[in-house]
């Protein structure tokens, strides 16, 4: 059972080893959904995720014989670098089986917590499998990161925090991966305030818990495809799933287009790093159907790598048209390029890289190809740029962008 005094109790514990992440209040986001939006900014939080909180406790309510026999769980990341971090707390020592696929970053970090890291399988399910058999063959004491209700409440004691602060909330959204921090988050907020609604956020192509809700058992995906790697679960916890078909309110599920638009989002008005599974939470405030409610949104993580964040950026910049590419034909003439580079400048288009192909016919006489790629201040800014060159009797057709 989930109860009040194990909440405050692991809430406890946890405050050994965890960072202060006040509510941080955001007016981008409030003007934006007519909402008072604050963020849970776990993505600042030690290990960089709020998973700290139910590895840590969960170790703490061993036997110190099951904490020696050594420690093993399957993680896509920051469940690994909770327990790594709680074990060497601890003075133990921790196997992490992660996915093949696992950002170097977060792989990385877990080794400096002094962990042993296996790379097994292609999502989470597989390594988790792989996981529960070296358990078996070694002896070692399983930590599930998150179909556990112990792990589930240590995750919970963000729900205390919230609360303790903003006793007034309406709205907490929160990611769902497997359904640790949902189930924990939201039996606790329910416990302290029942008229508080608890929002899951899925990715779209990993919607585990809302397929298992609508079939009313849990439920496996054929397979899971998105960018959230954090959330990229089939199956949901079936210790867990009573307590979400409880006290979850609802879901919504955000496609991985949005993310890339929150991702920006986020770092140009916040100064923020949230990963990809943290930023559901902000992609579902604008699905809310909602307005003058005080919400929260949960950035669970922040752990990024340097070429994810590279990839989401570019894409985030080409999706709001704030890079996009043309390609013009024009004579095979001295000064043809320059008029072109004028008119760009006239309209305040940067341009970022240009391609001159002399090639395109046989006769460059009549014509050749520039491709040009262009920063601009949006969709208005990009459109003006297009018709200025219209204007002109460039025919400018619009590309897929030359990066």
């Amino acid at each position: 059972m989930l109860t009040l005094d194990k909440f405050e109790e692991a809430a406890e514990r946890v405050s050994k080893v965890t960072q202060e992440t006040k509510l941080m209040y955001s007016e981008y986001f409030s003007e934006l959904t007519g909402n008072k939006v604050y963020l849970k900014p776990e993505n600042m939080q030690r290990t960089g995720a709020y998973k700290v909180r139910g590895a840590y406790y969960k170790i703490s309510t061993l036997t110190e014989e099951e904490r020696q026999k050594g420690l093993i769980t399957a993680s896509a990341g920051n469940h690994a670098q909770g327990v790594a971090y709680a074990a060497k707390k601890y003075g133990v020592q921790a196997t992490i089986v992660m996915p093949e696929s696992t950002p170097f970053m977060k792989v990385n970090r877990t080794r400096n917590y002094g962990a042993e890291v296996v790379l097994y399988g292609d999502v989470y399910d597989e390594s988790c499998q792989y996981a529960y058999e070296l358990a078996s063959q070694h002896g070692y004491t399983f930590i599930h990161p998150f179909d556990d209700l112990t792990v589930a409440t240590g995750q919970g004691t963000i729900a205390m925090e919230i609360v303790k602060e903003l006793p007034l909330v309406d709205i907490i959204l929160v990611p769902i991966g497997g359904g640790g921090l949902a189930t924990g988050v939201s039996t606790l907020a329910k416990l302290l305030n029942p008229k508080i609604k608890i929002i899951g956020v899925e990715p779209a192509g990993a919607n585990c818990m809302q397929v298992s809700l609508k079939e009313g058992k849990v439920t496996t995906l054929p397979k899971v495809s998105t960018i959230a790697d954090g959330t990229a679960v089939k199956t949901p916890g079936s210790n867990l799933f009573p307590y979400i078909q409880q006290n979850l309110d609802n879901i919504i599920t955000v496609e991985d287009d949005e993310l890339v638009g929150a991702f920006l989002d986020v770092v140009e008005n916040h100064k923020m790093i949230v990963e990809n599974s943290g930023l559901l939470a902000v992609a579902a405030l604008k699905h809310l159907e909602a307005e003058g409610k005080k919400v929260v949104s949960i950035l669970s993580g922040g752990n990024m790598d340097v070429l994810t964040m590279s990839s989401v950026v570019q894409h985030g910049l080409i999706q709001r048209d704030r890079i996009f590419s043309v390609s013009v034909l024009l004579p095979d003439r001295p000064g043809e390029l320059v008029r072109v580079a004028d008119i760009i400048a006239k309209e305040q288009g940067n341009v970022v890289k240009l391609d001159h192909n002399q090639f395109i016919t046989t006769n460059r006489n009549a014509m050749v190809e520039l491709k040009i790629t262009l920063e601009a201040f949006g969709t208005g800014h990009k459109e003006q740029i297009v018709e200025a060159l219209n204007k002109k009797g460039y025919r400018p057709k619009i590309i897929r962008p030359i990066l």
